[in-house]
């Protein structure tokens, strides 16, 4: 259609073209002849006047889109000046001139020698001028014309935004508005009807329209459904020539998308659901889902679920997940079996977003029912508390029982328990518990100073299925008894100066408790009883857990009595009362005037006065060197000594030579001969020697007499030890088994005949002298009982205190 109608309006604009310039050409001449006329009559007439310019010609125009095989003639040029005698020539300049447009310079006809198009330029601007051939100079000055092309309806309108895009609720009214679109035709609007658009709907009905003059596309069916239909195409023509036959014409698509409301209520599939949950599962277990479903989609479709009526309310919940489409069941409240087998829910699912506009379409939300069964699960004991605590005095006897823990199977068998305490919490096996009755009871010791708790796990498990364990927390707190004497702080050793005067004071003494009673420490503090009337030292108690040692006397010697061991007796004020002895160890010092001591020693050498520190360097330095030359000479003698060998042969060390074999015991007569044992001198008779082994040296000790052994004296037996000696240097010269050089063993003898004589009191003989003991009485108080055992006191020592 759209080349049917180009073809006639090229038919049409051809022959409207022919006229034109026909019209153009008689129009040109009838002015030519008029301005020739004019001139003629002027110059008649004498008078003397300017010469105007000597052009005839009006302004050209032209039809675009020219399609003959000749050139399209514009219009013709002509000077007045111009007697027709060829001495004119015109020339053409300006848009277009000698590629668009040619001038015939002898006539001045101007052609189109290409094909225009008003589209693409409307107009031109030319320059025009006379000369003359035989002087070739102008005659007159330059002007300028106008060239206008016509426009013919040769473009169809176009959407240049198309294809487009539109989205509409869904049930929108007639007449709402979906898409306003414009439609732009490149032909000239100020001329005819080329350019006047019409808009029409191809495709789309019954469910748009269009505006024919706007472009406004609108909805024209009400009711329109996105569940049922969610897209549509529209076909959209715009037409010019104001919609009549022979204008041309363009289309473009509207793709339109129904938007979702919520014009859809929830629905549940199922009336009753059935589900099922361990009684094990814990607390927020998820039980299972629903879902009420909705046919509109986005947040249209999104749910709320509750829980409105049911015996589970309180033992179940619900939830929407992350979609806010399906409804979470989980638990609320531990479940039992035994307790309850069964719940009912009555679950409602409604819409979060309601459109008010569709209340005819509701109501949004739908109720369902959901029935829960628990399932019974072997489920291990349960204590009757969840944890114990009790409070055990730290002097229990040991078998004691002192609190009884109890825990039943929760299931429906009940099954009997066996109570068991978790080592890894009792490491040290303080309790026991009873396997039955679950009696707590001591094993050992207790001791609050070790350990204050004791935090036990006691475990229950049943006797039919050992794999079910239930455990509490037993917490036994150690009760302080005083069972602990209090002590000094640490093991004093104080100093009293020879210049003390009666009354000073030269320590203050503490004590320290392991128990600890409700109403915190009190000590006690005096001297013991063998002390109390000393005459050199005093103690005062000062009620705060300190006591003060004070002197009674002046006139202190380090050569009278340098060290004084003072007893002091210390007592808490707990019951049972505990108590301790601890001695404190006083020494005699000589101290300057300020009171520091500057020597503890009875016998320490006293420097004179005019001795100097750096005199006392140098002696020490010159008693160093001598000692070290000392040492050097005694080195360089000893490097000076003849060895005693002086070849290997003369090397003297003791042979060893050793076996790993078992005996066979008395009925073993191939390793050694049992009567050379009792009897050794007969041992070098004996026949039968071992084959499997060299034989080992003879000890000289088979050789010992056995009169030296156990006889009556304590001197004599040199001559026979040496004469068993050479009995044994004769036997190893004639051996021919044994090594060539001499063995040389070194006895050491215990007892008598030795040098050392006997180490021992018991069966001595040599010496009835009792052992002296009397050095005991110089080691100090440690050891005054050994003294006291062995030796005598010294009666005439001063006191230690």
């Amino acid at each position: 259609e759209r080349d049917a109608g180009r073809n006639s309006t090229a038919s049409s604009t051809l022959s409207e073209k022919n006229i034109g310039l026909a019209l153009l050409a008689l129009l040109s001449k009838a002015q030519g002849r008029m301005d020739r006329a004019k001139t003629e009559e002027e110059s008649g007439a004498g008078l003397l006047t300017r010469v105007k310019r000597g052009w005839v010609w009006n302004q050209f125009f032209v039809l675009e889109e020219y399609t003959g095989l000749e050139p399209l003639y514009i219009g013709k040029l002509h000077s007045d000046m111009d007697l027709g005698d060829g001495s004119i020539k015109y020339i053409l300049s300006g848009d277009g001139a000698g590629t668009t447009f040619t001038i015939d310079d002898s006539t001045g006809d101007i052609h189109a020698i290409k094909r225009l198009d008003r589209e693409v330029q409307a107009q031109y601007l030319l320059r025009a001028q006379a000369w003359n051939r035989q002087t070739d100079r102008p005659l007159e000055p330059e002007s300028e014309f106008i060239v206008k092309i016509q426009d013919i309806n040769d473009n169809e309108p176009k959407f240049l935004e198309g294809p487009y895009q539109a989205t509409i609720p869904e049930m929108s009214t007639i007449g709402t508005e979906v898409i306003r679109m414009t439609a732009t035709d490149a032909d000239d609007p100020t001329y005819g009807n080329s350019a006047r658009v019409v808009y029409s709907i191809l495709q789309g009905q019954p469910y748009f329209s269009v505006e024919p003059k706007t472009g406004v596309v609108q909805v024209s069916l009400a009711g329109m459904d996105r569940e049922v239909r969610e897209n549509y195409s529209v076909i959209i023509q715009a037409k010019d020539m104001g919609g009549q036959l022979g204008g041309l014409a363009g289309t473009t698509v509207v793709n339109i998308t129904l938007s979702d409301v919520n014009d859809n209520p929830p629905m549940f599939d199922q009336k009753l659901y059935q589900m099922s949950v361990p009684e094990s599962a814990p607390v927020s277990s998820v039980v299972g889902r629903i879902r009420a479903k909705d046919r509109d989609i986005g947040i249209n479709a999104e749910m709320r679920y509750s829980i409105i009526d049911g015996d589970g309310r309180d033992t179940f919940d619900i939830n929407t997940d992350p979609t806010n489409l399906f409804g979470i069941i989980t638990i609320k409240k531990p479940l039992n079996f035994e307790t309850k087998a069964s719940y009912t829910l009555k679950i409602e699912g409604a819409n979060t977003h309601v459109d008010h506009r569709f209340p005819d379409k509701g109501p949004f939300s739908h109720v369902t029912i959901v029935h829960v069964s628990i399932e019974d699960v072997d489920e291990p004991p349960e204590f009757s508390s969840a944890a114990y605590y009790i409070a055990v005095p730290e002097d229990t006897e040991i078998s004691t029982m002192f609190m009884t823990v109890s825990a039943r199977d929760p299931d429906a068998a009940n099954t009997s328990i066996r109570y068991s305490i978790e080592r890894n919490t009792d490491l040290g096996k303080y309790f026991y518990i009873d396997i039955t009755s679950g009696a707590l009871m001591t094993v050992l010791p207790l001791d609050r100073e070790e350990f204050s708790w004791h935090n036990i796990t006691v475990l229950a498990m049943e006797m039919n299925n050992p794999r079910m364990i239930g455990s509490v927390s037993v917490a036994v707190k150690i009760l302080d008894v005083n069972d602990n004497p209090p002590l000094l702080t640490q093991y004093f050793e104080s100093f009293v100066c020879e210049s003390a005067n009666a009354g000073q004071l030269i320590q203050t003494v503490t004590a320290v408790d392991a128990d600890d009673p409700l109403g915190g420490h009190h000590f006690y503090y005096s001297l013991a009883l063998e002390a109390a009337n000393n005459p050199n030292f005093t103690l005062r108690d000062n009620q705060d857990n300190t006591a003060w040692i004070l002197t009674r006397r002046g006139g202190w010697s380090q050569q009278d009595q340098s060290v004084y061991y003072l007893p002091i007796f210390i007592s808490d004020g707990e019951q049972p009362v505990q108590t301790s002895t601890s001695t404190l160890t006083i020494r005699v010092c000589s101290c300057d005037v300020e009171g520091n001591v500057m020597s503890c020693n009875a016998e320490a050498y006293h420097l004179p006065a005019s001795l100097s520190r750096g005199a006392l360097i140098a002696i020490l330095a010159c008693i160093f060197v001598l000692l070290v030359m000392v040492l050097l000479m005694l080195s360089l003698q000893s490097h000076h000594k003849k060895p005693y060998l002086h070849d290997e042969e003369d090397n003297v060390h003791e042979n060893i030579v050793r076996y790993d074999d078992e005996g066979g015991g008395e009925e073993d007569t191939e390793a050694f001969d049992i009567a050379a044992m009792w009897n050794p001198r007969e041992a070098h008779l004996v026949g039968k020697q071992r084959q499997d082994m060299l034989p080992e040296i003879e000890s000289l000790s088979r050789y010992v007499p056995l009169a030296s052994v156990g006889g009556p004296g304590c001197g004599g037996g040199d001559s026979n030890v040496q004469g068993y000696v050479l009995a044994k240097l004769l036997e190893t010269d004639l051996n021919p088994c044994a090594p060539p050089y001499d063995s040389l063993q070194t006895y050491a003898y215990e007892g008598e005949g030795s040098v050392a004589e006997s180490l021992s009191s018991l069966q001595s003989g040599c010496s009835n002298t009792d052992h002296e003991y009397d050095y005991l009485n110089d080691w100090g108080p440690r050891f005054k009982k050994l003294a006291e055992m062995y030796g005598v006191l010294e009666m005439n020592n001063p006191p230690m205190w």
